[in-house]
């Protein structure tokens, strides 16, 4: 595969409301919501553009955008004396119709093209454009050499999924060269990969496209008023029917630095349990989704934290963590914490135990106190003797949720009477 160095600026998407994700989305947008005991959601897509070379990027906000806004203004930033390294946020600024007059982000190709006047001021070759809201590791680099070698007009990274699972995804259909023949939107019957009968394409929302047919393409999308302005729904049908070269990408064979085997782990975390469980994938003994390969670094919040403390070393009273992540700040008194992702500055108290839980910052949980498949939102104070996700009906009575699976989500400040 041929190497060129072409210009390209990121477009991260990050205006989600993540509506299936409450009460983690209470007060935040879904890329702002915690993961990993100190990261947030959108860090994973942010680390991918610049682990890939790619240091020019906006991220497009527009839902209850606060907290993230604030992370990415105060943990990423550059310097100021190359121009060239920034990211920039874009929210949404009501733009301005003439038919229509004023109108927030109406889909995710609208997002863009309210946007287009940054990605011409930067005089890009190519555009990323990239959810801000999944758990994943991708070299982008790898897939616009793909996209160059392919002389393609849009090339879209595609993860192989069973056809099982096909139904829930949209699915490209692709010639033998991997060219992009069909879409076909959460079909009862996938068809396969060809040579591959029992996977099928699922569209991972993820494009590289050229500048110049971007902009042709969005032009037109937003002059239709048929349109819902969706990449996936309108604009890439669109571009297909017109002839446009379009890629799909097979994502199991981008290659990480410092990975050994195939790049499988993307994780749409738009549930309360697709967040629990990809938190608890963390604590596996050799995860999937591995934080600390030193090659591919993940970058984040640089907040300052004491380290992790464990007292009490007594049968029955002994503070210790077995199969969990743990943040700076902890302390572990005289208690057992147990496949469980804890963040920055919680307190743990005696004879307590948590088991297969997520705890946010500022959690305190006090004495004799069980909690078990629970996400705790931040700055929760849990009250001696007190637990969680033992008894389902009584924690509906406190006003909790408990999702079907068993998992209890406790939100953010909350308080126990």
């Amino acid at each position: 595969m041929r190497k060129r160095t072409v210009k390209t600026v990121g477009m991260v998407l990050a205006g989600g409301k993540g509506t299936r994700l409450h009460p983690l989305t209470w007060k935040r947008t879904k890329p702002a919501v915690p993961f990993g005991s100190k990261y947030r959601i959108i860090d994973f897509a942010l680390n991918n553009m610049i682990n890939s070379g790619i240091y020019g990027m906006y991220v497009l906000t527009q839902f209850k955008a606060q907290s993230l806004t604030e992370h990415i203004q105060r943990n990423w930033r550059f310097g100021t004396f190359l121009s060239e390294y920034f990211i920039t946020l874009a929210p949404a600024q009501m733009y301005l119709y003439e038919e229509l007059g004023a109108e927030w982000y109406r889909g995710t190709a609208d997002a863009i093209y309210q946007n287009l006047h940054l990605i011409e001021n930067n005089d890009a070759e190519l555009v990323a454009i990239f959810s801000g809201d999944h758990i994943y590791k991708m070299d982008i680099s790898h897939m616009i050499e793909y996209h160059l070698e392919h002389e393609a007009d849009v090339t879209i990274a595609a993860y192989p999924t069973s056809l099982e699972d096909g139904t829930r995804f949209g699915i490209l259909q692709v010639d033998d060269d991997w060219r992009i023949t069909e879409f076909q939107e959460k079909p009862a019957s996938p068809n396969p990969i060809p040579g591959r009968p029992d996977q099928c394409l699922a569209s991972m929302g993820n494009y590289i496209f050229s500048t110049k047919k971007l902009v042709e393409l969005l032009t037109k999308d937003a002059n239709r008023r048929d349109s819902e302005h969706d990449f996936g729904k309108n604009v890439l049908p669109m571009a297909l029917d017109e002839g446009l070269r379009l890629q799909a990408y097979d994502f199991a064979r981008n290659p990480i630095p410092g990975q050994e085997g195939a790049n499988t782990y993307w994780r749409d975390v738009g549930t309360l349990e697709s967040y629990w469980e990809a938190n608890m994938d963390l604590v596996a003994l050799q995860p999937e989704f591995d934080l600390f390969n030193e090659e591919w670094p993940l970058r984040t919040s640089a907040e300052y934290s004491p380290p992790a403390k464990f007292v009490h070393d007594q049968d029955g009273r002994r503070g210790q963590a077995l199969n969990s992540i743990v943040a700076g700040g902890v302390i572990v008194s005289g208690s057992t914490v147990r496949e469980s992702v804890v963040f920055r500055r919680v307190r743990v108290h005696s004879y307590s135990t948590v088991e297969r839980s997520v705890l946010l910052d500022n959690v305190e949980i006090g004495r004799n106190c069980v909690v078990r498949n629970a996400i705790v939102d931040k700055n929760v104070v849990i009250p001696d003797g007190t637990s969680i996700g033992v008894d389902a009906e009584e924690d509906r009575a406190r006003g909790l949720t408990v999702m079907p699976g068993g998992v209890v989500a406790v939100p953010k400040s909350f308080r126990f009477d």
